[in-house]
């Protein structure tokens, strides 16, 4: 169901009552800062530690119990890159993504070395994705060109190709998410595909692909690109990302997709009130979606950040977030992860942490005080 007309004026009209109450006031917004400078590109939690990837940084780790981050990095010389793009893990290891490979962190030895790839030559080395299954223990490898299914118990990779009719963008992976206990997707730059765990890796029967051909995606655009996916029991809601140029302005035209399973989509785009059609990042917070937005700017070729909204999964309300509320200095927000009480919101300065448990937090309307205790940051030589 959408938000009507008649139904925005009500909500409207009970607010203005609302905000009337004498002395009523909203709880405030509890922020922390952290990184500075680093460009966040991908979160994960394992027990009481997060590990988070970035892009010029090397990898972080946040220890819950300790309130300490611990960075392996060139300048500590303890990992010999800076520039990643995913990351996932379990108790035993880590993984992260770069372009010249996966770098595996063996943590009962507190050392890292790197996995390479034959199949698919230089840019088949490009880790984009990376989705770790604790029931299965496998560990998806979304490549630029194929992907690659590691059993982490036995150490025995097999890649695949998910090339489709010649299509070289249905095998460039973008992102994987599990589905349940029993499919994974895997969004690619030109339509998504679907994988039965049940059924054998390369047995035809276990895949299910969509694109925008044949009714998918509306039939929206040239192609579309899947940058990130949510799902619910009857729904599942696709980040899509924008590039259009002068000369193909309707190449991929961006937007969030719902889709319910069967045969219906719905785009919201910005004519629905998203601040820009291109998505980087989602993640789901009870009944809201946040997704970090940005614009494709035609004549520059280049993507700009458009900040953060956060959207009902029942009625489709957006709503856009005010950063300044939330003390976060930069518009684009390239990784979103929720830990069950509060949300972290990669940036390309810095990560911020905010409380969100108290379901009254109010998310717009006036600059809050953050509420910040300075963690200490070591490094593991």
């Amino acid at each position: 169901m959408r938000v009507t007309e008649t139904m925005i004026r009500k909500l409207f009209l009970f607010s203005i009552l609302f905000l009337s109450i004498p002395n009523f006031i909203f709880p405030k917004i509890e922020s922390t800062n952290y990184l500075e400078g680093a460009t966040v590109t991908s979160m994960t939690l394992v027990g009481e530690n997060l590990w988070v990837s970035t892009y010029g940084q090397g990898i972080y780790k946040y220890s819950y119990k300790d309130n300490a981050w611990y960075n392996y990095s060139t300048a500590n010389k303890n990992l010999d890159n800076n520039f990643f793009y995913c990351i996932a893990a379990n108790k035993n290891y880590v993984w992260a993504g770069a372009t010249d490979g996966l770098y595996i962190l063996d943590q009962r030895k507190n050392q890292w070395h790197k996995r390479k790839f034959s199949l698919g030559g230089e840019m088949g080395n490009w880790i984009r994705s990376l989705c770790y299954d604790p029931q299965e223990n496998v560990l998806w490898i979304g490549r630029f060109e194929n992907i690659t299914m590691l059993e982490v118990g036995k150490q025995r990779y097999q890649d695949f190709s998910l090339m489709i009719n010649n299509d070289s963008k249905s095998n460039n992976i973008k992102s994987i998410r599990l589905d349940g206990d029993s499919l994974v997707w895997f969004g690619s730059e030109s339509g998504v595909h679907i994988f039965h765990k049940s059924m054998k890796l390369e047995d035809k029967d276990a895949w299910t692909y969509i694109n925008n051909k044949d009714g998918g995606f509306n039939g929206d655009g040239e192609s579309v690109s899947v940058s990130d996916m949510i799902f619910d029991p009857a729904t599942v809601w696709f980040g899509t990302d924008e590039f259009i140029t002068l000369e193909n302005p309707k190449f991929n035209i961006g937007g969030i997709y719902e889709f319910d399973r069967k045969h219906k989509w719905e785009r919201l785009s910005e004519s629905d009130g998203l601040p820009a059609d291109g998505v980087y990042c989602m993640v789901k917070v009870g009944n809201e979606i946040f997704a970090g937005i940005y614009s494709f700017q035609k004549k520059e070729k280049k993507d700009y950040g458009k900040g953060l909204v956060m959207i009902n999964r029942l009625n489709g309300y957006i709503t856009p977030i005010d950063l300044n509320d939330i003390n976060i200095q930069s518009s684009k927000i390239t990784s979103l992860f929720f830990d069950g009480t509060s949300l972290w919101i990669g940036t390309d300065n810095g990560l911020t942490k905010v409380l969100i448990a108290n379901p009254m937090a109010h998310w717009g309307g006036r600059k809050v005080e953050v509420q910040q205790e300075a963690p200490s940051l070591k490094t593991n030589k």
